[in-house]
């Protein structure tokens, strides 16, 4: 396939309500970045009604669905997984042409999608763990206000034995970023449904096609009703946050929008999972070992989908005696960056996917040059690239930009990275600890018990050593940020419980 051609011609896809497919009278252009004028295809835009019937249908399917063993829902899952082995090539594809980015990072993005399904669905027997607290007295209990109080004086007689649970939210929506959007989704949506949960997905407005053609193939194995997908604009898809039905919303995006999500959920008391925007840095020791593997770890770390990754690596901090090294060291690495259009072969990194964040990154940078600070461009940009009008920048270094520089202090979410040089360790702790942001960080020594005594010091949702970003990432484990980094755990033990509800039932003696 070459970059100009599709997987199909002007593909379009609706929505998914009930178990059906929905079109609409009007859709939205799905444009490939790397050419913007190239239309991929189209997406239903779903009005207020067509959400509202999203909502409907969920609810119908959620008592059928939740009062299912925990055990028997994993296995439909699991099962109905086996409907994406069909066409995956062509979900590939689609997806760097709306994405950009290039073919081997989509193909990456297919297998995370259903290695998380069944990671989550190899939790099932976590939901079945009932805690019991044997029959105690008040005095036993320790209580304290009504307690013992309600009762009188405390004969120490053991009145109470409580049995704790867990039991399904209801219905659940899902709001994915377009940078990683199944990987993404895969995070929040096995583990809702293996809790019993229904979902309704809203698929990000830029790259819609592979992931509503991805559920597509999910949902033909699953009960009618259990996972919807709506696309659209805000106002089309608003009963998805607004209706009091949904009784958890995910949303992975940025800090700005994830304030917006959390206002819209206050009006019915809709809990939330916010994964927001990271500033995430890089500390390096003055024992580092620079050679070809931590030097191509850190510069995957950055630059991985140009840059457009939540938990990549934004600003890296290196001992003032290491900073001329570590330059030179990613200039060699980066000056082998061929950047272009995602499907073709010789591409190592894509385009931005909107000239919106292509300008703001390029504002960034200029930014810092105003400020005296010297900017390095790398790479070299394909002849079709150059032509194509798409939102292509080389990767570049920032060299030593001070504190307070928008570089250093904002997200670029893109392929620029400001080299930090310090001279106190706790200095560049101190930057870390007091940013807006929590999301991830990363160490990097020869000593593992120096890593392990600085990881321990950093105060970010994640803290990875001698590596850093999704290739790092272990689904075993709960992900979240700290601060305007987000609230809530998604992945893991954690990931599944938080898609559940704590319930308690307490049997008492007669005195």
């Amino acid at each position: 396939m070459t970059a100009a051609a599709g997987p199909e011609a002007q593909i379009r896809t609706g929505l998914l309500i009930g178990g059906e497919t929905v079109e609409t009278a009007d859709s939205f252009p799905v444009h490939d970045p790397a050419a913007p004028d190239r239309v991929v295809g189209h997406a239903a835009a779903a009005t207020r009604e067509h959400t509202r019937r999203a909502v409907d249908a969920a609810q119908e399917a959620w008592p059928d669905w939740s009062g299912r063993d925990p055990q028997q829902r994993a296995e439909i899952l699991t099962e109905a997984l086996g409907a994406l082995d069909s066409d995956s090539d062509q979900r590939t594809d689609l997806l760097v042409l709306e994405n950009g980015k290039v073919r081997a990072e989509a193909a990456v993005e297919m297998s995370v999608f259903a290695q998380r399904c069944r990671l989550a669905a190899g939790l099932a027997e976590e939901l079945r763990t009932v805690h019991h607290h044997p029959w105690a007295s008040h005095a036993d209990m320790v209580s304290t206000g009504g307690g013992a109080g309600a009762s009188g004086a405390d004969d120490g007689v053991p009145r109470f034995r409580t049995e704790v649970s867990r039991m399904p939210l209801g219905v659940v929506t899902i709001i994915v970023p377009f940078n990683w959007p199944l990987a993404i989704l895969a995070a929040s949506l096995p583990h809702a449904l293996v809790a019993g949960n229904t979902v309704i997905v809203k698929p990000p407005p830029t790259t819609p096609l592979s992931v509503v053609r991805t559920l597509e193939r999910l949902a033909q194995r699953l009960p009618a009703g259990v996972l919807n997908v709506v696309t659209g604009d805000n106002e089309g898809v608003a009963p998805a946050l607004q209706d009091p039905r949904i009784r958890r919303i995910v949303f992975t995006g940025s800090t700005n929008a994830g304030r917006a999500i959390m206002s819209a959920a206050t009006e019915n008391m809709t809990r939330v999972t916010l994964e927001l925007g990271g500033n995430d840095p890089a500390v390096l020791l003055d024992d580092v070992e620079l050679d070809d593997v931590a030097v191509t770890r850190l510069v995957e770390g950055a630059f991985l989908t140009t840059g457009q990754v939540c938990m990549g690596i934004k600003r890296v901090y290196v001992p003032r005696s290491r900073f001329d090294e570590l330059v030179a060291r990613l200039s060699d690495a980066l000056e082998e960056y061929r950047v272009g259009h995602g499907l073709a072969p010789e591409s190592t990194m894509g385009p931005l996917n909107s000239a919106k964040q292509r300008d703001f990154v390029r504002g960034l940078m200029d930014d810092a040059r105003s400020a005296g600070r010297e900017v390095r461009e790398f790479g070299t940009l394909s002849d079709e690239a150059r032509e194509s009008g798409g939102h292509f920048l080389r990767p570049a270094l920032v060299l030593d930009p001070g504190p307070r520089e928008r570089i250093t202090v904002e997200e670029q979410f893109g392929p620029v990275l400001p080299v930090i040089a310090y001279d106190d360790l706790d200095e560049a702790v101190d930057a870390v600890n007091h940013d807006w942001s929590g999301l991830c960080s990363s160490v990097w020594s020869a000593d593992h018990d120096r890593a392990a005594d600085l990881a321990a010091r950093l105060r970010t949702g994640t803290t990875w050593v001698n590596d850093a970003n999704a290739v790092a990432q272990d689904d075993r484990a709960p992900f979240g940020g700290l601060r305007q980094s987000g609230m809530g755990r998604e992945l893991g033990v954690e990931g599944l419980l938080e898609m559940t509800e704590a319930h308690t039932v307490t049997y008492t003696r007669r005195p």
